[in-house]
Order: C-alpha cells, then structure tokens, then sequence
C-alpha cells in the first residue's frame, strides 16, 4: 500500500499483527513460508538497493514471516535478514536528518517515514531478541555447525546496537503527533537492550563493546524518550535476578548520570533500594548480595552524586541485612576519601563528614562479623589515602587495638592491616616511646601553666593616662558634635564658604589636634572662631588618628597570646604523640602473641606487621622481630617461608650506593639482632642464612630441572609416536605390500601349472582355503615381528620402556605435570605393539587412570584405553568396570572423556552392553549440559538396537535405587523418565510389568519399593499390562500402605482410564478401590474368603501365564568391582596379581585377515 492510508502500531505480541486490527491499522497480509522466504528475501534486498530504506513498508510481510518461522528456518536465512535490517535502519539514520530539518512536510510523507522507523525498528529489535535466545541456549552446549556459525553473532550484535543509536539519537519525536512517541515503541527497544543484558557474558571483557553498545542506547532512550522511571524499575528487577550485572548497572548508571546528564536516575534508583524493608531483602531471591555490590561499584564511580540520596540508604543501617550494612558502609568510604576530605570544606561538609565518620565508628561494634571487618578495611582505605582528620586518630586507632580481640578471624586479620597502615601514614614521629615522650611533654605543661599565670597577674592599669580608646572618645563626643552639626550645617555668610573651601588646604598640625583631643577632650570648640574646620577634622580624626601607648600595648598583648597559642599547640601535639606511642606499644604486646596462634593467616598478618613497624623504626619493633625468630621451624610452609622473608627484607638487603656501603649496613643489621642473642636465636638465624642461600643457589638448579623434565617429556613422547608408527607401519604398509607379493606369485604358479592343476586349484579357492591359509600366515608373521622384533633388547625402543614405566609408577617422584602427560601417553603406545606388552602394563595404566591428580592425564589414559579395548578387548574385557568408573570422575572433562569413549565401544560392539550401563544413565542429571546431551545421544543411538534398553532396565533400576548409591528420589525419577520414553512396544511392557513387580519381593527398603512403583508408574499402560499388574498382586499388596507405593500405583489407574472402554473401565475401577482399600486399612483386613478365591484364581491363571512366558536370560554372577590400591608417591606404583581382573569371557575378534583388508 502506497497511499499511506494506514498506520503501524507496535504490536505488544509478535503474533498480534496478523489479526484484524482496528481502522486504518496494518495488518500481515502475507505469512511466507519457509520453502520461498529465500526468494523473498532477494526481493527484499534488490528493493533496498532500488528504494532504500523505505522499501521496509512493502518488505515487512517477508521479515515478519522469518519471525515466526524462526525456529524452523536456517541460520542464515535469519542472519540474511538481520543484515538487511541493519541496513534499513542505518539507512533511515542517514536520509532522515534532511528529511527532518525540511520545513515543508506533507503529512503523508511524514506518516511514511514514521511507519518505515516503526516497522524496521520492531523487525530489528525482535529478531535480535531471537538470536540472542539461540546464542544462550546453545551456550555450554556442544559447538556444531549452527554454534560455529554464531560465533560471530558478537560483532553483528554490536552492529545491531550502532545502528539503532544511529537513528534513535535523531530528534525524531516530530515524526509523531505532538511529538509523543508511544510507549509501545520504546518499549520495542528496552526489552531487546535487558535481553542482551540477561546474556551470562555480558560482564565478561570480550562483551565490552555489547555493554558500551547497550549502556549508550539505553541512555539515549532515557534522556530523549522519557525512559527513565522504566529504567530505574528495570535495573532493580534485573539486579534480583542477575548477580553479575551489579557492575554492569553500576558502570551504566554512572554514565546515564554524567555524560547523558540525567541524575536523577541515581536518585530514583537509590530510592528504590532504600525503600525495600528487612523482611523482603531477608527472603531468599531478593538480589541483596547484587543491591550490595552495585552501590559499593557506584560510589566508587560518582561519589559525589551519592551524597544527595545518602539518607535514603543509611537506614538499611539498622536492618538485618549485613550486605546492605557493608554496602552502605563503603559508600560511606568512598564519599569520605573522595568527596568530604581535605581543609577547603564549608561547614555543611564538615558536618557531613563527622556525621558519616560517626556511623561507622558505631559498626566497628556490628553484630556481624562481615561487616566489622569490611568497615575496618574501609579505615585502612581512608587512612592510606590521608583522609582520616588528625582529631579523630586516636579514638580510631584505640578502636581497632579493641577489635583484636574479636573472635571472628578476619576482623583480627583486618585490625591488624589498619594499624599496619596508621604506623605507616602518621602525623607523629613514632621513633620515640611513650617514656621518652613524657619529660618533654611534663617540661612544656608546666612552661604553658607559666605563661597563663603571667598573662592573668599583669595590672591593666599601666597606661592610665591614656586608657581612653578611640571608640569610648567617640562615644562621648558624639552628642554634642550632633548638636553642632546642626547648627553649624547651613553656612550664614561668604567668609565661612570660603572657610569651608580651604579646611583641606588650611589643615592645622594632626599631631598638636590629636593631642588637644586627649588632654581637653572638644571644649576647645567652643571658643573657636572656625567651628565647621575644626568638626570636619574630629570626624578626620576618628578614622586616622596617629599609633598611641595603647595601641602600642595592644600589639604587645596579641604577641604574648601568639606565644601561648603555640605552646599550647606544642602541649596538645606531644599529648596526642604520647596517646599513639601508647596505643602502638599497646597493639604490638597483643600482635606478638598472635605470633603462635593456629591459624596461618592471623599468623602471616601478624609477621607482616611485625615488618612494617620495624621498617618505621617503631619503638620497641624488635620485640615481635625476634619473637617471630623461632618460627622458622615451623612445620606451615606459609609461615616459614613469610618468617624467612621477612628476615631478608629488612636484614638481608642491605641499602647503599656502593658495595662497601652495602656491606656494612648488612654488618650494622646482624649486629643488631645478634645483642643479647641467646643459643637459641643464634640457631635460629642461622637456619634462615642456610635457607636463604639454599634458595639462591638452588634456583638456577631447578630452573634447569624443569627445563631438563620438558625435554625428557619430548622425548617420552617421540618414542610413543616411534613405536606407534613402526606399528601402524607393520599392519597397513606392510601388510599391503605382502599381498602384492603374493598376487605376483600366484599369477606366476598358476601360469606355470597346467590344467589338471589349475581346476584343483580353482576347487580350493573356491572352498576359500588357499587366501585365508596365505592371509593367516602373513597376520601370524607381522603379530612375531610386533611380538620379537620391535621391543627386543638391540631395539632402541626397548631402552626407554623401563623409563616409562619408572616415571608412570612413581608420581611424587617424577610430579612435572608436562612429563607424567606424555610418559602416559607413550606408554599406551608402547602396549598398542603386542598383547605381552599390554598385559605387564596393563595393570599399571588403570592405576594412573584411577589415582592420577592430573585431569589431562586421566582423560588420555581413558582414550588410550579405548583403543586398546578395540585392539586388544579379551584383554582389556574384565577391566570394563573399571573404564565405567570414570563415568563419576570429579572433573567434567574427563567424565565428558569417559563417556564418549564409551559410547563408541558400546555402539560399535567391542563392549558388550551390561548392567554398567546405569553409570552412563546417572550422566542423563549431570550438572554440565554438554555432558547430559552426550548421555542423552548414548541412549538415544543404543534404543536403535533391538531390545537393548529393554533388557538393560531392571538391572539399571536395581543399580540406580540401591540405598548404597544414595541417589535422590527426584533424580531417580528423572532418569526413569527418560529411559521408560524408549518402551514403545505392548510386549515389553507387559513383560516388564512383571519383571518389576516379581522384584518387590527381593526389595528390601522401602524407598526400593517406591522407585518400583514410580517405574511401574511410567509405563505406557495397556489392558495386558493391567492385568498383568492384577495377577502379581500378591508381589506388591502388602506395600500398598507406603504413601509412596500407593501413589504412583493409583496414577496408573487415572492414565487407564482415559479413553477406555466400559469393560476396560470397570476393570480400572475395581481395581482402584482394591488399591485404595489395602492402603487405607491394610492387607489383612481387606481380604475376604471371595477374594482370596479370586486370588487363588489370578495366582493360577498366572502361573500359565508364566509358562508360555520366555524367562529372561540371567547374565553371570559378577564380583564386586576390584579395588586398585595405588602405592606410595615415592615407590612404584604397581597393582598386586590377586588384584589383576579374571577373563571371563573371550569376545570374538574380527581374523587378522578382515582387519588388513580394511
């Protein structure tokens, strides 16, 4: 439609455009389908390129239509369309700033240009939406085709991104009525933007571009589409449910907030959070631990925004959340390090700032241990940072010597780094104890009493004569002056404006008037002729009155209050020097008995204070110095190595320009510790000199080790490749060039013989007897060559056998992780050479595979073994519980290892599939999702073998509810679920009926009984299978009164009786209320003489029935799985030969022939 006679309204659901909308509303005329959206979609983009972006008004069917097939339709049919999008959008950005700033019009050009924004706009933003779904799901998963091809949905996102900021930056408000955009449509943009948010690698460094991108449009949308209330209740929702988005929301807030300029978005999302109570940040879900983290990343970004809404947060300081608590206690620090420090604050800021260095003083007392030791590393920060006021370092100081008797260990650990750093940033001098500070300070008291007592005993009387100030002369001069004033103001004659003209000129002597004014005060002005001259010069001199003896004394009484100003400056300094020595002296006696506590890390801080206060030559700092000393044997690694550290530090590295000085300051530091040295503190040292020497000699040392284990390893690894080619060589090469070699010759025999001999021939290769006898013996002489040959004594390969073995069994001794990979590794190949080799070694391999530390070797050892059970499986047959053990292995690679080996020997029919089975089934509730597919495929190709899950089942149920495996009832279910979906058959259900049921009688728990039930339960239930479950009543009924026997029972009744017949029906209900009767009252009082005949009845009817029923076929009696025990670290590691698994079973092989024609 051309004559834009219709609107576009953003749809609130996708499928909302394809029903009849309102006048004038459009409405899809034309759903694609898959098959022709291709051809479509060049339609599309030849319009683009002929129309431009507007061609979006005839193509929004063919977009649309990718929407709604877009599970269906292939990747690049949905990747095609999303570039074609980005294309149009970027298009309209470009063409529509010309078309805005054109002040003439028309009203439908402007309507088509507003529906082309509308409509490329919702097409974009909700195909986005559709990858973006995808990517996440396919995320964790296994990478095929589809997951190479969204590798690259990064950089289209962030194209995604460009090009809506592109144009919604644009003012195009005024394509709308009144400039209302509605809310439809900007909420088309935001829910695409908190999609990509949800993304759990948005917080990653690659996503960095995808936030900036998000952060950017999401502000735009803000400040120019009245986004913000919608912004702030979104960031609060997707904080409760997103713990990794505090940052980004954080980071975003901050910007909306400076570069965009809209601070009020702080505020209301502060607001928000302030506004949650105690209860509702306590339920579990609330998202407190992100609301936490998001206000402690925002101060550090705009604390000064922070101090208008700080109110609205401190009340969470009295609620039960420690996480708020700590929260706000950090934004707190980051005001008062960034904001309200310094000397240039008014007094609103100093107000602020005790208030805030109140509150947390108070949470140095917090209940919670948490938040105790948050605020004290809040302390440290600020007084690294040299924003603690000089009043305020003792009383905090005196509160952290306090908190190192807390008896939560990291408040002790955080105490002691905030006295680390007070001793490391003080104002005082702490080179001297509190001793020697106390004479100076008793000197300079009592020279301060001194001068106060001077100062009050002095007369104030000394200078009566001129004891009257300027403002007391004033005062009593002004009355009459007043009068004068007034009298005099209006001049009566000529000669006294003359007089008036030159009182500046005719000025008499300042001095000689001053001293008139002294001595008789103003009655001279009485008896002067010139009364105007001399009252101008009163006011003159009021201002400018010359220096007097008073003032003199003035001058003088303002130095004497300098003077007793700094002496009490000097007082108060050596009191509060005196007040920290004393609290440093007071925190070293605690910390040096910290020094022996058990626990290492208290230790270790405690060995760094001790270092930190002697490298600020503290008074009294050799005292934890030495009491350290002893800790040198200990048996912690940790505080060895810290304690010998320490010593090299601040003795062993000595500080000069020149080598001589070097060494004498080293002399001076020993000859320090060793005054007074006892024996022991000899010995002591002595260990730390030999330790530390023997680190500096040996380092070279085991540099050169690692780098000789790296080679070794390399050389490991060649003779695995070595002996696996010469192998490989032997079978395919070889053997080839044998069979060439007897073709050659029997074409040249069977020329020369003649023709009684070629039809006796022709008899017996038809009868096959001649090319199997020549192929057998061609396999025998390759299987000696392996056997004698390859590992005999003058073979080099031989020589490293030995080795292999040495390094594979002894793992402590040979721990370099590099070379125990790659002896594994070479080993496997050596046992791939002959069936002798594999069987001495074969022992040892599973003790690596079971005991090794190493993941990377584990998960080698299981593909090694994998191909020795194909090479070799009458050997590898009795191992087989073994390799499925690695099924539980603690590490998902190699549980991910396990069982895709597994699945190929299963699959390809090397292993036989037995009751282990169950190990693969309990991958099905695997945390990891890769690994739950790659059991969901094992069992998925394994239903496509006849019966093979069917006859696996009640074993697997046996195995899965054993009460020694412990598994949950709800996993027990899970895997059930999954494994009764493959029973599709009537006669396997019938016949596992009563398989299971006969199993309750060997059930000997009663969660056993229930997992029976529950299986009995996900069976796709028939007449047969019911009445099947009738005549086993006997196994079950005395059960019935478990709730959890029961149930499951009775659901199976509720799926029979949907859509059953009336006689089918009738059968359900009478054995619904049978059920329901034994469990309400039990067995024994439901059981009449009727019944019991009818019992006896179903009894014998079962009994034929069982008759013409196969009984399944038992496997053998297995013994229980053999223990590996793996040896001392420092001996070989060798199985013992009662330990070695029995064969069994031999397992057909393919002949030797089959095997070389492949």
């Amino acid at each position: 439609n051309t004559d834009m006679s219709w609107d576009f309204f953003v749809p609130v659901c996708v499928g909302d455009l394809v029903k009849t909308g309102g006048i004038n509303q459009y409405v899809v005329q034309d759903v694609v389908s898959p098959k022709q959206l291709a051809s479509h979609l060049n339609s599309f983009k030849a319009a683009l390129r002929s129309q431009g972006p507007v061609c979006i008004l005839e193509h929004f069917d063919t977009g649309y239509s990718v929407l709604q097939h877009s599970n269906t339709v292939d990747l690049s049919v949905k990747e095609d369309t999303l570039e074609l999008l980005i294309q149009v959008v970027s298009g309209l950005a470009v063409s529509l700033p010309s078309f805005l700033q054109s002040t003439s019009v028309l009203a439908a050009n402007r309507k088509e240009q507003l529906n082309a924004v509308k409509m490329s706009v919702f097409l974009l933003c909700k195909l986005t939406e559709t990858l973006e779904s995808c990517v996440c799901h396919l995320q964790g998963g296994k990478k095929g085709k589809a997951g190479e091809g969204l590798l690259q949905w990064d950089s289209e996102r962030e194209s995604v991104l460009q090009a809506l900021v592109q144009l919604l930056q644009l003012d195009i408000r005024s394509l709308w009525s009144l400039s209302l955009v509605e809310e439809e449509f900007v909420s088309c943009v935001t829910c695409c933007c908190y999609k990509l948010l949800e993304n759990p690698t948005i917080s990653h460094v690659k996503s960095k571009p995808t936030r900036d991108g998000i952060i950017h449009l999401l502000g735009v949308l803000i400040k120019k589409y009245n986004h913000l209330l919608g912004a702030s209740v979104k960031v609060i929702q997707l904080l409760q449910h997103f713990e990794q988005l505090s940052s980004v929301f954080a980071q975003a807030v901050s910007v909306w907030s400076t570069e965009y300029g809209v601070r009020a978005i702080i505020g209301e999302v502060i607001r928000e959070i302030g506004q949650k109570s105690s209860e509702e940040l306590a339920r579990e879900g609330s998202g407190v631990k992100s609301f936490a983290s998001f206000l402690s990343e925002l101060s550090g970004l705009v604390p000064e925004l922070m101090i208008p809404n700080i109110s609205v947060l401190i009340t969470h300081l009295e609620g039960e959340s420690h996480n708020m608590r700590v929260a706000v206690c950090e934004v707190l620090g980051e005001i008062l390090v960034r904001v309200l420090c310094g000397d240039g604050l008014d007094e609103s800021g100093k107000a602020d700032r005790d208030r805030f260095f109140d509150t947390l003083q108070e949470h140095l007392h917090d209940t919670h241990s948490h938040v105790r030791a948050r605020v004290l590393q809040v302390y440290t920060r600020i007084v690294n940072s040299k924003a603690l006021p000089l009043c305020r370092y003792s009383e905090v100081m005196e509160l952290a010597v306090g908190r190192l008797m807390d008896k939560s260990v990291n408040v002790v650990k955080s105490a002691i780094q905030l006295l680390a750093a007070f001793i490391a940033h003080n104002p005082y001098s702490c080179k001297l104890s509190s001793a020697d500070l106390k004479k100076p300070l008793e000197k300079e008291t009592a020279k301060l009493k001194m001068m106060k007592e001077r100062q009050e005993g002095e007369k104030p009387g000394r200078y009566k004569t001129f004891s009257m100030l300027t403002s007391e002369l004033w005062a009593a001069m002004e009355p009459e002056l007043l009068v004068t004033v007034r009298a005099e103001l209006e001049p009566t004659s000529e000669t006294e404006k003359q007089q008036q003209e030159g009182v500046e000129t005719g000025m008499v002597e300042e001095k000689e008037i001053a001293q008139l004014l002294r001595v008789n005060k103003y009655s001279f002005l009485h008896t002067n002729k010139n009364k105007l001259h001399f009252l101008s010069i009163y006011f003159f001199l009021y201002q400018n009155l010359p220096p007097t003896p008073q003032k003199e004394k003035e001058a003088e009484k303002e130095g004497e209050d300098s003077e007793l100003k700094k002496q009490e400056m000097l007082v108060q300094y050596l009191r509060d020097t005196e007040t920290f020595a004393l609290l440093v002296e007071r925190a070293i006696s605690i910390i040096n008995t910290m020094l022996y506590l058990k626990t290492t890390s208290v230790v270790l801080e405690a060995v760094q204070f001790c270092v930190t206060v002697c490298e600020f030559s503290v008074a009294d700092s050799l005292s934890g110095v030495r009491k350290m000393l002893p800790l040198v044997w200990s048996a912690d690694a940790a505080i060895k190595d810290a304690v010998v550290q320490a010593y090299r530090r601040l003795y062993l590295n000595p500080q000069g320009d020149t080598t001589r000085v070097k060494a004498q300051t080293l002399v001076d530091s020993l000859s320090e510790l060793m005054v007074d040295a006892s024996l022991g503190t000899i010995q002591c040292l002595e260990e730390i000199v030999s330790y530390i020497f023997f680190i500096t000699l040996t380092k070279p040392a085991f540099t050169s080790l690692s780098m000789n284990c790296v080679c070794l390893a390399q050389l490991l690894a060649l003779c695995g490749c070595v002996a696996f080619w010469q192998v490989s060589h032997l079978e395919r090469s070889v053997s080839t060039e044998l069979r060439r070699r007897r073709g050659e010759k029997e074409e040249r025999e069977e020329k020369e013989k003649g023709p009684s001999n070629k039809t006796k021939s022709a008899v017996e290769e038809e009868l096959g007897l001649i090319g199997a006898s020549a192929e057998d013996t061609e396999a025998e002489l390759i299987r000696k060559i392996c056997e004698t040959e390859l590992l005999a004594e003058e073979n080099l390969l031989s020589a490293f056998l030995p080795l292999l073995v040495k390094v594979c069994s002894s793992p402590g001794r040979y721990s370099h992780p590099q070379l125990t990979t790659a002896a594994c590794l070479a080993l496997s190949q050596y046992m791939m050479i002959s069936p002798s080799v594999c069987e001495d070694h074969i022992r040892l391999l599973f003790t690596v595979l079971e005991r090794s530390t190493l993941p990377v070797v584990r998960a080698n050892a299981i593909i090694a073994l994998g191909d020795l059970t194909v090479r070799f499986p009458n050997i590898l047959e009795p191992w087989t519980q073994n390799l499925y053990a690695r099924l539980s292995d603690e590490v998902p690679s190699v549980r991910q290892t396990a069982v895709t080996v597994l699945t190929q020997l299963v699959l390809k029919d090397v292993l036989k599939v037995k009751g282990q089975v169950s190990e693969v089934a309990v991958l099905l509730i695997d945390p990891q999702p890769h690994i739950t597919s790659l059991a969901l495929n094992f069992f998925n190709e394994l239903a496509t073998k006849d019966n093979a899950i069917y006859n696996l089942l009640p074993d697997i149920i046996s195995r899965l509810s054993d009460p020694d495996r412990g598994m949950s009832a709800e996993d027990f279910n899970t895997i059930m679920k999954q494994l009764f979906s493959y029973i599709t058959k009537e006669r396997q259900t019938e016949s596992l009926v009563e398989k299971l049921c006969q199993r309750f009688r060997t059930a000997k728990t009663e969660r056993q009984w229930c997992d029976l039930a529950v299986s009995l339960s996900l069976l796709s239930m028939c007449e047969r299978g019911l009445k099947r479950l009738q005549e086993c009543w006997e196994c079950y009924s005395d059960k019935l009164t478990e709730p959890g026997v029961y149930q499951p029972l009775l659901s199976i009744t509720a799926k029979l009786r949907r859509g059953a017949k009336p006689q089918l029906k009738a059968q359900v209900d009478e054995f619904e209320k049978r059920l329901t009767a034994v469990h309400t009252r039990g067995l024994e009082n439901v059981e009449s003489p009727e019944m019991e005949e009818e019992s006896q009845k179903g009894g014998e009817s079962s009994e034929k029935t069982v008759l013409h029923t196969p009984l399944p076929t038992r496997g053998r009696n297995r013994s229980k799985r053999d223990f590996i025990c793996f040896c001392c670290f420092q001996s070989d590691a060798v199985m013992a030969e009662s330990e070695t698994p029995k064969v069994t079973t031999p397992i057909a092989r393919t002949s030797r022939r089959a095997r070389l024609r492949h």
